[in-house]
């Protein structure tokens, strides 16, 4: 059946805004939630819908830009002014010698661990400015160290970054200019800009912190000598190393000769065993920073200090120099980013995955329920500084909050359940609405007895004579309170009137012939100060209605008066925040 005008209208606008925002290709799955959104009342017909919605998206994705955007002022006069101006809003700021359509920026993960929070504030920073100025942005693989990568974090930032909806225009690796990078570092050491060392560790680390110079430095034929034999096999893993001549003086200690190239015996995961020689990051970040026309350079205020040996190494090479900018990392008070306090969980068994819902990677903030609307907006509200703060998790909670409120179903989940019989009670069936505000969400039916349950703490803090209000259902009055062991054991009441007074207390149920053993996963600080939190993972036993136990892992869900979470299958949720 073909789409009225009116509907076509509205899927050719949708198609188009989304294609527009999306490098020209519109996701079928994003129209079609923007659709049931703009129009509810159609949800009932969306399965016979859907063949014509997505032809309209095929045809959309099939023009070019221009054409597209034509099309979109036709249907919808004013919409690329208005989007132009909300873009155009104090998000982050202007880019120092910045010129529209020459930007580039680079994001350059290591391939050793899955992304975090804090990779999110780079690439989301580093992609911002890059469309801010209509250039390029890059994800180049940083991979030089083969005892620590594998092709299973390759893929695991490519999907963090697809799930943030961070979208590169070019995806490359550090290794594979592994020649070129090569012949950079030989003729740094053959213009007396850099030195092969075949000192100790010991004496090396040693004399830095003296500020004197080994005798490895002090003559250029030995460099020339041993140059040919770094890269020809001649020396072992840890027998000889190339250093950059700095200055042993300087009080920046970045820049006492520091190692600029390794050899690092091991398997790399693209290349095999075919390099044994590899550049530390101080020497391939700027090579090929320069070597990939960046523009504007983004790193964390960690690297400060080798941002000089950054200038010098580009200097001494005669290289292209981009510009620099600084901003301070992303972690959260007891969520820390750092390898060296999260790995040793993952490889002693403390933490089953690297989504396990405690951690700050992005696959564990998916878990949870985070949205990555809310993480970007929160990222551009930090913008750029270098104060070095951690911002409080709930700012980021207060984003995600506002952005799944509209959509998450509310429904009953009860911790510790306790029965209640009711006295006077008649079977009946009630009709509960999924959401108080929209309807597009549906309801739900639930038959109802003399027998309910309400949850452990609601029962604890009810004396006889109270009269509370069972949401959505009817108010009842406790008769009497059965205790066993000092705590509530069940609960005899009767029912009471309808009336809802503001003062009454309101609790969630659940009708005995409707309940799903259920727990929730309650996630908490995963470090106090220096040591792992031996209660980092709280469980949260009870239980929710069939309905809510019947819904598909990933959705997310408000159950009243506890919190916001996301199901994660097998009869457990995952608390998001309150």
């Amino acid at each position: 059946m073909p789409l009225d005008s009116e509907i076509e209208r509205l899927a050719k606008t949708l198609a188009l805004k989304n294609a527009l925002e999306h490098g020209g290709k519109a996701a079928f799955d994003a129209v079609i939630s923007k659709f049931i959104g703009s129009r509810p009342d159609k949800r009932s017909e969306i399965k016979s819908l859907i063949p014509d919605i997505k032809a309209v998206v095929q045809a959309v994705n099939a023009m070019p830009a221009a054409e597209q955007k034509a099309l979109l002022e036709q249907l919808a006069p004013g919409e690329l002014e208005a989007k132009k101006h909300v873009e155009s809003g104090p998000r982050l700021p202007p880019l120092e010698g910045a010129v529209m359509g020459s930007v580039v920026t680079r994001f350059p993960p290591e391939p050793n661990g899955y992304p975090h929070i804090g990779h999110a504030k780079a690439a989301i920073i580093d992609e911002e400015y890059a469309r801010m100025y209509q250039g390029k942005l890059i994800l180049r693989f940083d991979d030089t160290n083969p005892l620590k990568e594998k092709l299973e974090y390759y893929d695991a930032i490519a999907e963090g970054l697809k799930w943030l909806g961070v979208k590169p225009d070019i995806v490359k690796n550090t290794s594979d200019d592994i020649s070129k990078i090569h012949e950079l570092g030989k003729k740094l050491v053959e213009t007396g800009g850099a030195y092969v060392c075949t000192c100790s560790q010991d004496k090396i680390h040693d004399l830095r912190g003296k500020g004197l110079p080994c005798e490895c430095r002090l003559d250029h034929s030995i460099a020339l000598d041993r140059i040919g034999r770094m890269f020809d096999g001649s020396y072992e893993q840890n027998q000889a190393i190339i250093r950059f001549k700095g200055d042993m003086a300087d009080q920046n200690t970045a820049m006492r000769d520091p190692t600029l190239f390794r050899i690092i015996e091991g398997e790399h995961p693209l290349l095999g065993n075919r390099v044994r020689v590899w550049p530390t990051y101080d020497f391939a970040a700027p090579v090929e920073d320069s070597l990939d026309g960046v523009t504007h350079a983004m790193r964390t205020k960690e690297y400060e200090l080798r941002n000089a040996l950054y200038f010098a190494i580009l200097d001494r090479l005669s290289m292209r120099k981009p510009a620099m900018i600084e901003f301070s990392r992303l972690e959260f008070e007891g969520i820390p980013v750092s390898k060296r306090k999260i790995r040793p969980l993952i490889d002693n068994g403390t933490i089953s995955s690297w989504d396990d819902p405690r951690l700050p990677t992005l696959s564990a903030f998916r878990r949870r329920g985070f949205v990555p609307e809310a993480i970007r907006k929160f990222v551009l509200s930090l913008g750029i500084t270098l104060a070095e703060t951690k911002p409080p998790f709930e700012s980021l909670e207060a984003y995600n909050r506002k952005v799944i409120d509209p959509t998450s179903m509310r429904l009953f989940f009860v911790r510790d359940p306790v029965e209640v019989r009711i006295e006077g009670a008649t079977p009946l069936e009630v009709t509960l609405k999924n959401h108080p505000t929209d309807a597009s969400l549906g309801s739900r039916k639930v038959r109802v007895s003399d027998r309910v349950y309400i949850a452990g703490e609601d029962a604890a803090n009810l004396k006889a004579g109270d009269e509370v209000r069972l949401i959505e259902l009817y108010n009842i009055r406790i008769k009497e309170i059965i205790t066993q062991g000092g705590k509530v054991a069940s609960i005899i009441a009767q029912v009471g009137g309808d009336e809802i007074r503001q003062s009454m207390p309101k609790i969630q149920w659940i009708a005995k012939n409707d309940i799903v053993d259920f727990k929730v996963m309650i996630p908490k600080e995963l470090y106090i100060g220096e040591e792992y939190n031996t209660n980092s993972l709280e469980i949260a036993k009870g239980g929710v209605e069939s309905f809510a136990a019947a819904l598909a892992p990933d959705t997310c869900v408000q159950f009243v008066r506890f919190g916001f979470c996301r199901i994660d299958g097998n009869n457990t949720a995952i608390l998001t925040h309150r």
